[in-house]
């Protein structure tokens, strides 16, 4: 009884397992970005509702004079202690804090692929331009 190893057969079912591996991954990465628009979408949508229903009835400002705003949702802690306090404007922030967090997790979710991959050359590009988003997001961020 003699056993035989088919090695083209074994490195075309390797080749086949990471590209249904890179399909996967692929479809998940797309999957997060439809869910991350739609959810900040959603909890805009809510805050702006909520604003009007918590400010609509407030008249209308002098606008010969200038007031500024208070600057009271100027970091991630406030606008999370606002949203949980339904403050609209800060349930409005989340929403955009989502918005902006969600390519930042697609580029984190691609290096993990190219990671798995073992892709040398675009897990490095992939690292740099994650580097370089990060420090954009949270070079100025208060916390």
């Amino acid at each position: 009884m003699a056993i035989t190893i088919n090695f083209k057969q074994m490195k075309k079912n390797t080749i086949l397992q990471n590209k249904l591996a890179d399909h996967d991954i692929e479809r998940f990465i797309g999957l997060q970005l439809r869910v991350g628009v739609l959810l900040s979408s959603f909890i805009v949508l809510m805050g702006g509702l909520l604003y009007l229903y918590q400010l609509g009835g407030v008249p209308m400002p002098s606008y010969h004079t200038f007031a500024g705003e208070k600057t009271g949702i100027t970091s991630f802690t406030s606008v999370l202690h606002g949203a949980v306090s339904l403050d609209a404007r800060a349930i409005i922030q989340l929403g955009v804090v989502i918005l902006v967090a969600t390519p930042v997790f697609r580029i984190a979710l691609s290096l993990v692929g190219f990671l798995l991959d073992g892709d040398k050359m675009y897990t490095l590009i992939t690292l740099v331009v994650l580097a370089i988003m990060l420090f954009s997001v949270f070079g100025g961020l208060k916390i």
